[in-house]
């Protein structure tokens, strides 16, 4: 009964038939290969394992519509210093609570790394101080400079979501390069720590806030560097957005003071990833563990320290 009702067949091509009691139901398939499905009314449907370019840029596109609806807002010139103390001040938020907590509940200061600091309003005061003074009066002018000088362009196609973290993953190692660059030298320049780095010391015990507490010529080095390398890169505007958001966040976890269950460091394998924990040590210390994220350049330096050293 089967074999009456198979009309040809080929290496390529086949059509099976069978009686349907359902009037509009198709009955008939042809196979001309995996990228074609056919009909017997004729229609096709291109079948494609491989997401192809395009596919991904889809992927990131209603993102992008949404943002492309706040264009006003993102030509702005005052965009890039609104854009980066919202960020920095929410990444900061959760922490700033698991200080208020740890000090009443145990469950939390158990995964504080230094269980006996506590961070204080005068601290808490005294970094968003800096924080903002260095924003209004020293980064708010060089961005409408920088809006000034060069428009802000924005596409109106996504960029695929591939090249979009390859891209992301490739700033966070230039940055971390250069960071640890800079860092090495204004410890092992004693004039350049005691006049441009010192005040980032002031804290021993580290807390979200003390993130941005530093000097003018910090402030303003390391915000160089994160605009810089996207741009060298050719990154798309909702690239640089994205890094600009991973790298703050992860800026903050350094700084945060707590090493929980689903801190960065725990996530990376292999010990690639330094975090908080990594970074805690080097304000105990001060002579060790430079780059702000991962590892491979303070081994390479011989300047790398574990909690177990």
């Amino acid at each position: 009964m089967f074999v009456s009702q198979l009309v040809s067949s080929s290496d390529s091509d086949f059509s099976f038939n069978r009686k349907s009691p359902y009037k509009g139901v198709v009955t008939s398939r042809q196979w001309a290969g995996p990228s074609s499905y056919k009909s017997s009314c004729g229609s096709s449907l291109s079948i494609n394992p491989i997401m192809t370019d395009s596919d991904c840029r889809m992927l990131l596109q209603p993102l992008w519509t949404v943002l492309l609806g706040h264009s006003s807002l993102m030509h702005s010139p005052v965009f890039p210093v609104l854009f980066s103390l919202s960020v920095y001040l929410s990444c900061c938020a959760p922490f700033l609570l698991l200080d208020l907590l740890s000090s009443r509940w145990a469950p939390v200061r158990r995964y504080k790394l230094q269980p006996r600091s506590s961070v204080s309003w005068a601290s808490v005061r005294s970094c968003l101080a800096v924080t903002l003074y260095n924003h209004v009066v020293f980064i708010l002018p060089l961005t409408v400079m920088h809006w000034y000088l060069r428009p802000v362009h924005l596409p109106q196609e996504a960029p695929p979501l591939a090249r979009l973290l390859a891209q992301v993953l490739v700033c966070l190692l230039l940055f971390d390069f250069q960071s640890f660059i800079w860092h090495l030298l204004h410890h092992r320049v004693p004039w350049l720590y005691c006049n441009f780095h010192k005040l980032h010391h002031t804290f021993s015990s580290t807390s979200s806030l003390t993130t941005e507490h530093s000097g003018v010529w910090e402030t303003l080095s390391l915000g160089f560097f994160s605009a810089m390398t996207p741009f060298l890169l050719g990154c798309h505007p909702l690239t640089e957005l994205v890094f600009f958001v991973v790298n703050i966040s992860l800026s903050v976890e350094d700084h945060c003071g707590y090493d929980l269950p689903w801190s960065s460091h725990r996530l990376v394998p292999l010990g690639l990833y330094g975090g908080a924990r990594h970074h805690d040590l080097h304000h105990l210390k001060s002579n060790c563990n430079y780059a702000p994220y991962f590892t491979h350049w303070d081994r390479l330096a011989g300047t790398l320290c574990t909690q177990e050293d």
